[in-house]
């Protein structure tokens, strides 16, 4: 529990940090008169405050965002108390917030959310230059999880083991990852899969049944050749001898065509002894080995119980070196990728196609730091830049008391040429705040329900 917590801390910590950071440099560069800038919201702590220059940092004591106290003829009531009360210093006419052109305080406004996009893309553009862009060239079906199958994409039952999947929606099938990412991805309304023998597949799920896209791509499993590529230390298979590289035959008399076969019978078969025969280079070998008794998430999230040996499939990818312009270009198409997947589950749940239950709230975001960050630094800061594209894409919804909701009070703005009025601004804004405050409900609520099996 500490380390979810320390997770969660250093990834709400960053992106709040960011987020905000954006709104002080381009309060700072539009002139603008800053109070205060602060993590946290509420008053600041006093003994974690300091003041440089006219500007007043901090750490405040609700730990649930950050701000950035901007000078302004009037104090929002949407923000007052949670920017720590009225600040105490006059501020020049001219550096107040209202005093800037419209377009300037739009850049202000979008400047966190910027800023948030900026850091995601960074991440990803780090990760594909360290990393590669790893390639699955597997494009043949191994075989098909009928029971992750939706309804919409029953048509996936009729492809069988070796068939080769060669065009997606249009779109040459070059990799397995293409696959997988057309299938969950593509806005298009249907989703057409075409096979090498020349069968056509059309599955007509909706671009915002996420939930059915995703279980449709993962259905599909990509053929593995039956051949060892790890070998786990004290465990049966090692303890028999079984070494990286051999190829898997047969397992009590049954023909291994691929590793699902052997995965179906060594889950089938926890604590029963299995001979296993095995191809090393001209020789064939057979080996005794009793499988342990593990547990996995079942398809209906239950844990079940299986067989295992201590074995890993070969590695079917391949690693392609990325060039520093090709890196910023793959992350770049990354942070394209999660926007829009976001955007189709903010439409999906406004629609009804996604079950507002599946909503996570601050428990589910540290429980998923914590797995993050135990698998590993690269796995952690991923994560991170998926959640920052998350807080710029809800940022942006037409709320008031978000940056999208004020950018489109500018709007409003420029195109009447006066200020909104302040009476419906107030009324808008306590409507915002009254639906956050609903929408926070449900996600603590979907936490709790998720730790407690409600």
């Amino acid at each position: 529990m500490p380390f979810t917590i320390l997770a969660l801390i250093v990834v709400l910590g960053v992106l709040i940090f960011v987020h905000e950071a954006g709104h002080f440099v381009a309060a700072k560069w539009a002139g603008i008169y800053v109070h205060r800038f602060s993590l946290g919201l509420g008053a600041p702590i006093p003994w974690l405050t300091f003041r440089r220059g006219e500007t007043e940092y901090s750490i405040s004591w609700l730990p649930l965002g950050g701000y950035v106290k901007m000078a302004s003829r009037e104090e929002d009531i949407g923000s007052s108390a949670l920017e720590g009360g009225a600040p105490p210093q006059p501020v020049p006419p001219d550096r107040v917030f209202e005093a800037k052109p419209i377009w300037k305080r739009m850049v202000v406004i979008l400047a966190g959310v910027t800023m948030n996009a900026l850091f995601a893309w960074a991440v990803f553009g780090f990760l594909a230059y360290k990393n590669g862009r790893q390639i699955d060239p597997v494009t043949t079906v191994g075989r098909v999880v009928e029971e992750l199958v939706p309804p919409e994409a029953a048509a996936l039952k009729e492809i069988r083991p070796g068939a080769r999947i060669i065009r997606v929606n249009g779109d040459s099938a070059k990799t397995w990852d293409q696959v997988v990412s057309t299938i969950a991805n593509t806005p298009d309304p249907d989703v057409r899969i075409e096979l090498e023998d020349g069968s056509v597949l059309v599955l007509p799920i909706h671009p915002d049944a996420l939930e059915e896209r995703l279980k449709a791509a993962q259905s599909l499993q990509p053929f593995r050749a039956p051949v060892v590529g790890q070998v786990l230390p004290d465990k049966p298979a090692a303890r028999a001898g079984i070494q990286e590289g051999d190829t898997i035959v047969a397992v009590n008399g049954r023909q291994v065509e691929q590793w699902y076969d052997l995965l179906e019978v060594l889950q089938s078969s926890p604590g029963r002894d299995l001979t296993i025969d095995v191809a090393r280079g001209p020789q064939r070998l057979s080996f005794k080995v009793r499988p342990y008794v593990d547990t996995i998430p079942g398809v209906d999230g239950k844990p079940r119980a299986v067989g295992r040996i201590g074995v890993g499939v070969g590695p079917a990818l391949a690693s392609e070196k990325l060039t520093l312009g090709q890196a910023i270009a793959e992350g770049g198409k990354a942070t394209l990728k999660a926007s829009t997947q976001i955007v189709r589950t903010v439409r999906g749940l406004f629609s009804g196609r996604i079950s507002g239950r599946t909503v996570g709230g601050p428990i589910l975001i540290g429980q998923l730091a914590g797995q993050s960050a135990r698998l590993g630094l690269d796995t952690f800061i991923g994560f991170m830049a998926l959640i920052s594209i998350n807080l710029a894409i809800l940022n942006l919804l037409p709320v008031p008391v978000l940056d999208g909701g004020q950018f489109l009070f500018l709007l409003a703005e420029a195109v009447i040429r006066r200020p909104v009025p302040v009476k419906l601004r107030d009324r808008l804004t306590t409507v915002g705040l009254v639906l956050i405050v609903l929408l926070m409900g449900l996600a603590f609520s979907n936490d709790l329900r998720r730790i407690f099996g409600g």
